[in-house]
């Protein structure tokens, strides 16, 4: 009967041991590649996400200055102490005068008392001109006749003005009318394409 000494027999046990070794190391290898597969997965997505949000921050507020300067253009063309709405500036003086002294100011500035042409831009001057009264470029030689502007041209009856005088006035929400000599405050108006120039500073 042939012996085994620990000799012969521990080169084939080591071999054995060693395969038995491999093999487990191999599937703890395996197991945890698909594991580190799908981190690096999520760490590429989410830096992908990271530079596209960035490169959407950097062109958002390039996108949005055109429009700021495009809204600075609308009243661009209206002097300083004016203000512009749709295609007219209009100055609100602070100082009152007369009807026919409120309208010599104007024309010093080459301009007309107040003229509306739209319920947006009525509604705007009553509700900028605050509780003050103010002279606007309606009147009329008497009660008897037509409402005119200024330039001569027709009113086109928007609204029609309140009382018996010759003179028209914002007052409130209604545009009312009265004797030339009461003083008010008033409004010009002009197109907003006009030649900026400053209003004189009143005394």
């Amino acid at each position: 009967m042939r012996m085994v000494t620990a000799e012969s027999a521990s080169p084939d046990c080591e071999r054995g041991n060693f395969k038995n070794r491999q093999g487990k190391y191999l599937r703890i290898i395996s197991a945890e590649s698909p594991v580190k597969l799908h981190c690096c997965y999520g760490v590429i997505a989410f830096l992908s996400v990271a530079v596209i949000a960035l490169f959407v921050a950097l062109l958002l507020p390039r996108a949005g200055k055109p429009e700021e300067v495009s809204n600075k253009n609308i009243y661009y063309d209206c002097p300083r102490d004016w203000i512009g709405v749709g295609s007219k500036c209009f100055y609100f003086s602070e100082k009152v005068e007369n009807w026919t002294s409120s309208q010599t100011f104007c024309m010093a500035q080459g301009v007309q008392l107040a003229r509306f042409d739209s319920p947006e831009e009525l509604e705007f001057l009553e509700r900028y001109k605050g509780k003050h009264d103010h002279w606007i470029g309606l009147h009329r030689k008497s009660s008897e006749h037509h409402w005119m502007w200024t330039d001569g041209t027709e009113y086109n009856n928007l609204t029609s003005p309140r009382g018996e005088g010759e003179c028209a006035y914002l007052s409130g929400r209604d545009v009312s009318s009265g004797r030339n000599y009461t003083h008010r405050r008033w409004i010009c108006s002009k197109p907003n394409s006009f030649t900026a120039c400053d209003v004189p500073k009143q005394s």
